[in-house]
Formats: C-alpha cells, sequence, structure tokens
C-alpha cells in the first residue's frame, strides 16, 4: 500500500471520535412545539400584534443579560464539606434555630417561611439567574437571528458547566442542607427545576455559530452526568418516592435529561414507573391536589405542581405516551386537574387557607395556558379575559 493512502486510513481512523463530535446530532426541542415557535415568528416578523410587542420585550429582558457577567458557583464565600467550591450548596429556606437551644442546633421547620441565613447562600439564585437569562438570550437570537444574543448565552453555558475553572460539579450532594442535622439532602433538588431551559436554549440556537460541537457534547456530557447522580445517588433516590411536588419536579428532570442525552428508555421508564402511579397518589377525582393543599402556601404549590404536570405530559409524546388523556379507573388524571383552578382563576371560588406569603396567578395561568392547547374544548379564554395584562406565550411551559 502507497504510503500516502495508509496515511489517509490511518487519519480517518484515529479522527473517528472528532468526526463523529462535529458531527452530532443537534439539540431537539423537548417542551417547546417547533410548529407553534415556528407560527409566533412568522407572525412577529410580518409585523402582527401582540406577536411584535411580546418580541420586543423579550429582547429588552435579553439586552438586560448581554450586560451581566458570566454566572459561576465557584467564587462563593462558603466552601462545601467537600473542600470544593465547584460543589453546590444551599440550606433548607423553612428551617429556622431553635430558640430553646444556646446555639439554636438542631434547627426546626417553619413551612413557608423564608430563614434570610438561607437566602444568604447565592448558588441556587446564581443558578436560577443563569436558566433565566440563557432561556431569554436564546429565544432573542432565534426571533432576530442576531449573533450578539447566542455568544452571550453560550459564554454563560459554557463558564457554569464547562469551563475547569469555574463549573459546577454535576452533583447535589449538599443541596439543602439543615444546620445540626444534615449537610445535604434530597429536596435540594427542587433548585435544579430549571435546568430544563438548557435543553431548550441550545434547540433555539441550533443555526448559530456560536454553538459548535464541543459545547453540545459538553453539555449533554453534564446533563448524562448529572442524570447519574439523580438516578444511583443515595441523597438523590428519596427525591424520586416523594410522593409531592418535590416527586413531581425529580420526574421532570429525570426525563428531560434523559431525552436530551438520548436515554430514552430512561425517559420512558420514569414516566411509566413513577409518574403514571403518582397520579392516583396526588391528585384527587375531583382534579384537587390534597398534599399541596394541606401547606402553609397552598395556592403556590398546586400552581407550582401543576406546571410540573404540564412539562411531564409535553414530554410523553418523545417516547409514545400520553399524559394529557391518561385517567385512572376512579377518574384521577391531569384533565380534572387543570379544570379545579377554573373557578379560582375565574374569582367563582376562594381557597379554604390563604397563604402564608404572597401569591401570583401567573405559573397557573402559563400551565393553563399549555393545557388549552392540548385541550381544544377547555373553553379558556373567559380565564384569560380575566387577566387582561396575561398573554399566552408559547415558549412558556
Amino acid at each position: 500500500m502507497r504510503p500516502f493512502l495508509l496515511f489517509l486510513m490511518l487519519w480517518w481512523v484515529m479522527s473517528a471520535p472528532a468526526r463523529a463530535a462535529a458531527t452530532a446530532a443537534p439539540a431537539a426541542f423537548i417542551l417547546l412545539d417547533p410548529a407553534a415557535m415556528a407560527a409566533y415568528k412568522t407572525a412577529y416578523k410580518a409585523g402582527h400584534q401582540p406577536e411584535a410587542a411580546q418580541v420586543k420585550t423579550l429582547l429588552s429582558r435579553a439586552d438586560r443579560a448581554l450586560k451581566t457577567a458570566p454566572y459561576t458557583i465557584a467564587t462563593k464565600p462558603q466552601t462545601p464539606p467537600s473542600g470544593d467550591k465547584h460543589d453546590y450548596i444551599s440550606q433548607a429556606p423553612y428551617w429556622w434555630p431553635d430558640p430553646s437551644k444556646p446555639n439554636g442546633l438542631p434547627y426546626i421547620q417553619k413551612d413557608g417561611l423564608h430563614n434570610p441565613e438561607a437566602e444568604a447562600m447565592k448558588d441556587s439564585e446564581a443558578l436560577s439567574k443563569l436558566c433565566t437569562d440563557v432561556q431569554a438570550l436564546s429565544l432573542a437570537y432565534y426571533f432576530s437571528a442576531e449573533e450578539k444574543y447566542a455568544q452571550q448565552a453560550t459564554r454563560q453555558l459554557r463558564t457554569f458547566f464547562l469551563d475547569p475553572a469555574t463549573r459546577m460539579n454535576p452533583n447535589l450532594n449538599f443541596g439543602q442542607g439543615i444546620p445540626g442535622i444534615n449537610s445535604g439532602r434530597n429536596f435540594g433538588i427542587i433548585e435544579t427545576r430549571h435546568l430544563v431551559n438548557i435543553p431548550e436554549a441550545l434547540a433555539l440556537m441550533n443555526d448559530s455559530k456560536s454553538v459548535d460541537a464541543s459545547l453540545t457534547s459538553g453539555l449533554k456530557a453534564w446533563f448524562k452526568a448529572f442524570n447519574t447522580w439523580l438516578t444511583t445517588s443515595p441523597i438523590a433516590l428519596p427525591e424520586g418516592q416523594a410522593k409531592n411536588n418535590h416527586g413531581t419536579f425529580y420526574d421532570t428532570q429525570v426525563v428531560d435529561f434523559a431525552l436530551f442525552t438520548g436515554d430514552d428508555a430512561l425517559a420512558k421508564r420514569t414516566l411509566q414507573q413513577q409518574t403514571w402511579p403518582r397520579v392516583a397518589v396526588q391528585l384527587a377525582p375531583d382534579g384537587a391536589q390534597p398534599l399541596e393543599l394541606a401547606r402553609t402556601r397552598p395556592w403556590n404549590y398546586v400552581s407550582m405542581n401543576l406546571q410540573g404536570w404540564v412539562r411531564l405530559a409535553l414530554m410523553a409524546p418523545h417516547v409514545g405516551l400520553d399524559l394529557w388523556h391518561y385517567t385512572t379507573p376512579d377518574g384521577r388524571g391531569l384533565r380534572p386537574t387543570v379544570e379545579w383552578f377554573r373557578p379560582y382563576l375565574l374569582g367563582e371560588k376562594k381557597m379554604e387557607k390563604a397563604d402564608v406569603a404572597g401569591t401570583s396567578n401567573t405559573p397557573a395561568l402559563d400551565a393553563y395556558a399549555q393545557a388549552a392547547r392540548a385541550y381544544p374544548d377547555l373553553n379558556a379564554a373567559p380565564v384569560f379575559a380575566k387577566f387582561p395584562t396575561f398573554t399566552p406565550l408559547p415558549w412558556t411551559y
């Protein structure tokens, strides 16, 4: 064989991993509806209302995000028990010093009341702001095709997840610790529920020159490692068994990250073995959510939990399942759960127990808007008419 041909053959074999990465499949929408997004973009480009006004607001928010320094948890003043500042750390928000103890330890629970000590720990805030900014920037790129938005979004992603000096380790070993009791527990996993924004952001920026194979493959590797932690760690596994909203949002993360990283089998298994049984545990035949209504912030928690259920319903079709129309023999399901909100949103009924903190109707309205697309006969117009400042958007989930 000629030396040159031998060289070519060796190069072809040795470069196979690099070629595979370079031709890796782009991210696909998991929660967003590509047809609905494309239609909204067409309406915006044509100057239609309210699309033009909504995108203008979105671009203004993204412009502010352009000025934000990269988020990282690696520069926090606190050092996790591991000694590694790349490990995420937070404190249980509803736990306070015990006034009967000289040192306040162990802490005691005051459900629904935020301890300022917990709010002083900023890893949760940094993660939440990262997800919010990246979502805004990727949407801005999608509608405007201006590369500056994708550049800033990918800069944030590389800093937070990939760069060795600033990346977050893919675990929550020290999430929502309780002073005097433990250094971390499964309930901290609720704090990463916004990570589902990241796969959608990549899909929105698929045709950007700022999104290359190293970013996509690097993020998929990080999310795969995090999902391995979620599904194998002794700290994480109890969250999957949680009966209330914590279990719901555990499922949303495992399923979303499995779909993102190509593990459809894990996504389908989680939905069938964990999400489906939750229907009978969490949702009453009349659509109420007894476990959330028992909390000190019932409206907040029923609205938040509905968001989780909607996300799971949006993801289920990717593996051939239909949660929107699933019902138990006694009539429990997502449809009656959505309908339960109607008289409260219309002002025809009031909650029996008021939240101990402030409330917002936006989460419930966002979920109701998604449900209206799944249930064309829901007659959602009167509900939205009660909130004239609310506009259903195809990128809310």
